[in-house]
């Protein structure tokens, strides 16, 4: 009778043991899945309702930097964001729920970006991260897509899905953020444009009210060379004959 109780304590040990470690593992995939953006949720109810995030330029980094990695299934490549237009981020995964409404939206001929002449780049994550396959297959028709967990990193990217749009005349990032839908992160990129055009609209008034409040006016001469005063009045050349 004791031998037997010996070996129900034993065996009960040895269960509780297996069943930690198995506890401990799932929870470890449930991070690392949960880092990856890929929704466990088994219904579109829970990716909802918590709704958007305001594209309110969270991040720490203003400063945007070139997407540098590799084309699924492909070589190596470097997308610039300067220039004198927009780029839209779009930071995907292939497994993750909510990216699929994504996928499908950017791969259709009635896509609205906005902003002027603004292009869509989509970042995945490296192949080690991410199936290249995948990724290949849902690659939409003439939209530029990217492996680059080093452009994850830069970005300061939460989890996916995620946008950053890019001022290519700054070089800096006007909005990011994250939300459930198309036509969410529209309207967020859209209110993030119309504020960063208000801002350069506006910048030229407060820097001539500044120096105004100094003082400082249309002739005065700080604003010229010594050796040359303010411009002279334009006249009319037909006075001049008279």
């Amino acid at each position: 009778m004791i031998v037997l109780v010996i070996g129900l304590t034993i065996a009960v040990a040895v269960l509780t043991v297996i069943v930690f470690g198995l506890l401990r593992t799932h929870a470890e995939i449930l991070r690392a899945l949960d880092r990856a953006g890929v929704a466990l949720d088994d219904g579109e109810g829970t990716a909802g309702a918590a709704g958007p995030v305001p594209v309110a330029n969270p991040r720490s980094r203003t400063d945007a930097v070139d997407v540098t990695g590799t084309v699924p299934g492909g070589g190596p490549v470097n997308v610039s964001v300067g220039g004198d237009r927009h780029t839209l981020l779009a930071f995907l995964s292939s497994g993750c729920r909510t990216c699929q409404a994504f996928w499908t939206e950017f791969a259709s001929s009635s896509l609205e970006l906005p902003g002027h002449d603004t292009r869509l780049v989509i970042v995945a994550q490296d192949p080690a991260h991410d199936s290249e396959s995948r990724l290949a297959e849902l690659a939409p028709p003439g939209v530029r897509i990217v492996c680059s967990s080093e452009a994850w990193h830069a970005y300061e990217v939460p989890g996916s899905p995620y946008f950053v749009l890019v001022d290519g005349t700054t070089g800096r990032v006007s909005g990011s953020g994250t939300a459930t839908s198309w036509s969410q992160v529209h309207g967020l990129l859209r209110r993030a444009l119309d504020d960063s055009a208000l801002d350069g609209s506006t910048s030229g008034g407060r820097v001539d009210a500044a120096l105004a409040a100094s003082g400082i006016g249309p002739d005065h001469p700080s604003l010229y060379p010594e050796s040359a005063g303010p411009p002279a009045p334009i006249t009319d050349p037909d006075e001049e004959l008279e």
